[in-house]
């Protein structure tokens, strides 16, 4: 396996329907291993996220988990996940499918360095940065 850079993202009792819904937006293979399945099965927080892997078609990678019982969740809001690209119409769909629920910061559209830029929080309150490149000068 080769190194790879990839958010991890830490929620608090939905990362299952979390991660779901980044699988219905990209696409791809999602892997859910709950704590149950490591430890005791009857045990407070058993059938919470332990890891969450999706790997998409494109070569995305994206994993979460749930914050384990007894450990503080601090929500995630010191980062973003930034999605960029030349291919506009997937992008596009992309964006549209990630603010559904959640609330646009900066609508998809041209921005002064000549690519089209928009940013969004989505419904489970993770940040995304969307950057379609505009054509070469």
């Amino acid at each position: 396996m080769s190194t790879r850079l990839n958010p991890y993202i830490s929620f608090k009792d939905n990362a299952r329907a979390a991660m779901e819904f980044y699988r219905d937006v990209f696409g791809g293979n999602l892997n859910v291993s709950t704590f149950g399945e490591f430890g005791d099965k009857d045990a407070p927080g058993a059938d919470g996220v332990m890891h969450a892997m999706l790997e998409t078609p494109q070569g995305f990678t994206l994993m979460g988990a749930d914050t384990p019982p007894g450990m503080e969740h601090n929500p995630g809001t010191n980062f973003s996940v930034s999605l960029s690209g030349d291919d506009g119409d997937e992008l596009r769909g992309w964006f549209a499918k990630l603010a559904e629920g959640g609330q646009i910061a900066v609508p998809l559209e041209k921005q002064m360095w000549g690519d089209e830029f928009g940013m969004c929080t989505d419904r489970f309150g993770i940040g995304w940065m969307v950057n379609i490149a505009g054509a070469p000068a």
